[in-house]
């Protein structure tokens, strides 16, 4: 069984043009994640899926695997698809966000896990579970129920489950909550059929993709980690991660 993690790389980011490859020690981002993502037991290969010709030639210089992409993609899953396409070998497909340079590869272990233990599994992502009650509230962070099988029910932006009679402030100790963690592993033919969906209603409103995937009826097997991962959505992300590394 045969595994690959793609690396979906735009230039053009709204909030960040260029992010790929802006540097944090002496490093690309894209190329921080292409190399901690080549260190995953369970990847077979790695690569980047790109729609410019500089991530392009950056990601050839320094020996790593890419292929063009179309520019008009709305999503990274879409692109990955594109990519998977072109892999007929390939049986698990590992979407490996290209802003999170500093993703541990037992992540990406613990998300291409589940769909080669288990025929059933169609799609899998990851959880932690949140411990600050900044995170609890804010609508940026995604959050996630699952049920005894670990399969999602739901995401949403919302604190999920509301604790009723409780005040707010006492939703943390009082329950457990989940963080979504937004990498994804699919089974090629599953990539190749979710990319086709059109938008659905709950994502519409939530503003979140795999909410298409639940409605349409596909199952998402969610692994619970432990480990915190270190986006780069903005300048300021970017300031903080160079200062992280002693930059």
């Amino acid at each position: 069984m045969k595994t690959v993690g793609i690396i979906p790389a735009r230039f053009a980011s709204t909030r960040f043009p260029g992010k790929p490859l802006a540097e944090i020690g002496g490093k690309t981002v894209i190329r921080r994640v292409y190399e901690q993502a080549s260190k995953a037991r369970r990847l077979d290969e790695v690569l980047v899926a790109t729609d410019d010709e500089r991530i392009f030639r950056h990601v050839e210089s320094f020996g790593g695997q890419v292929v063009m992409s179309r520019q008009e993609h709305q999503s990274g899953t879409d692109r990955c698809a594109e990519a998977a396409r072109r892999l007929d070998e390939v049986d698990i497909i590992i979407n490996i966000q290209g802003d999170e340079p500093f993703i541990a590869p037992e992540q990406i272990d613990l998300v291409a896990e589940p769909l080669a233990r288990r025929q059933s599994v169609q799609i899998s992502t990851l959880a932690r579970r949140i411990s600050r009650e900044e995170e609890l509230h804010n609508p940026n962070i995604v959050k996630v129920v699952f049920n005894r099988q670990q399969m999602a029910m739901y995401f949403s932006r919302s604190t999920i489950p509301y604790l009723r009679g409780l005040p707010p402030e006492q939703w943390l100790p009082s329950g457990v909550f989940y963080k979504h963690i937004g990498l994804y592993g699919f089974r090629r033919e599953v990539l190749l059929d979710v990319a086709h969906l059109e938008p659905s209603t709950y994502e519409r409103l939530e503003s979140l993709e795999q909410l298409r995937w639940l409605e349409a009826g596909y199952g998402i097997f969610v692994n619970i980690t432990e480990s915190e991962t270190i986006g780069i959505d903005t300048p300021e992300d970017l300031e903080r991660a160079r200062a992280w590394v002693g930059q």
